[in-house]
């Protein structure tokens, strides 16, 4: 009956329309799930700061043991296209969705997960600790709803958030610094036929600059890109402007911010040369982490893998995710596997056999004396 229940809210979870800045409907069924659970919660104004129809939403659950409080997250957010997705559950424990949808295993696996943990724990009467749980909206955007949570609202120093794609069992303890970038190359526009020598090939200064830059893997932990280059208005006008967008993502916050001013300097460069000039634009939404695998979340990890006989692997990601936000308020945190494959695709699966095997894991954390 449990499996069927957990197969039950992550059908309706994956059912429902999410989008980034539009989870509304997510949180009225995620709410009607914690009052079930005689959870008061608490919705934060980020949905009106950010333009969107719903706020972070916070609960806290006292337990029984005298232990610190854990936070528990996973984001109510999802990515296009998803409009009319729905979870396909198979003869084998595959779940799909149609495939013309994502299934939105990002992040209805972790949500459900948590859910049918503390459901079971208190059937069961088995002993836990106190419980905070944040589920942020806006993930999918650069983690913009944990960005501006109030965390003043949170005990916990320690996290597990649900959002990770691998085998039950695996964990990030480190993520990357993202930072996008937008290269402006501004020269003089003058008829490619008449006047050839009278402009500033805008196109051809960032076309050289870019044949220099360092792209893709640069070495462990590092890699650059640009993704999208436009400019020009008639195959007969030489362009006066040509804008490269490009993303770096490092490890280390200081190889990001390096690697930047070595790419502006090279477009500055060509720039000049070409006779035109550079203008080098840098946001930086998500920062880097690394939690210590000595920490007592990882070693708690490790020891609630052990207990429900999945194997633990605790390793790096490129991919950034709400704990990114929630080490730089203090919190040391794991961002663990929960059945999510192939996401932000219409390939996208989970497994109902791994799904269950998470729930247990989660309840090892929980409940660990």
């Amino acid at each position: 009956m449990s499996e069927k229940r957990l197969w039950d809210t992550f059908s309706c979870f994956t059912s429902v329309y999410s989008p980034s800045l539009g989870e509304r409907q997510s949180s009225s069924l995620l709410l009607n799930k914690l009052k079930e659970l005689g959870t008061e919660c608490f919705e934060d104004g980020a949905g009106s700061e950010l333009g969107g129809n719903c706020g972070n939403l916070y609960a806290f659950l006292p337990g029984k043991l005298n232990k610190p409080p854990l936070l528990f997250s996973a984001h109510m957010d999802t990515v296009e296209p998803a409009k009319g997705k729905r979870g396909i559950l198979h003869e084998d424990g595959l779940i799909t969705s149609g495939g013309d949808t994502i299934l939105g295993a990002d992040d209805a696996a972790g949500i459900s997960v948590i859910l049918e943990a503390l459901t079971r724990l208190d059937e069961e009467g088995k002993p836990r600790r106190d419980i905070e749980l944040l589920f942020p909206v806006a993930e999918e955007i650069y983690g913009l709803g944990s960005r501006i949570a109030d965390y003043s609202r949170i005990i916990s120093k320690e996290a597990y958030v649900l959002d990770l794609s691998g085998a039950i069992g695996e964990a990030a303890n480190a993520a990357p610094t993202i930072m996008s970038f937008v290269q402006v190359i501004r020269g003089k526009s003058s008829h490619a036929g008449f006047a050839p020598n009278e402009g500033a090939h805008a196109i051809r200064a960032c076309a050289k600059a870019i044949a220099q830059m360092p792209a893709g893997q640069l070495k462990p932990g590092l890699t650059c890109n640009i993704g999208v280059v436009s400019g020009g208005t008639a195959s007969n006008i030489i362009p006066d402007l040509c804008e490269a967008k490009g993303e770096i993502r490092s490890l280390k916050h200081e190889d990001a911010l390096a690697l930047a001013e070595k790419i502006e300097a090279l477009f500055a460069e060509e720039a000049i040369a070409a006779g035109c000039t550079a203008e080098f634009f840098k946001t930086c939404p998500i920062k880097a982490y690394e939690t210590r695998m000595e920490s007592p979340v990882a070693l708690r990890f490790e020891r609630a893998c052990k207990a429900v006989g999945a194997p633990c692997h605790i390793h790096s990601t490129m991919g950034g995710s709400d704990n990114n936000n929630f080490a730089l308020h203090g919190i040391e945190g794991l961002v663990i596997a929960c059945s999510m494959h192939e996401v932000h695709s219409a390939r996208e699966y989970s497994r109902l056999n791994e799904l269950e095997l998470c729930v247990r894991l989660v309840m090892a954390l929980m409940s660990e004396e």
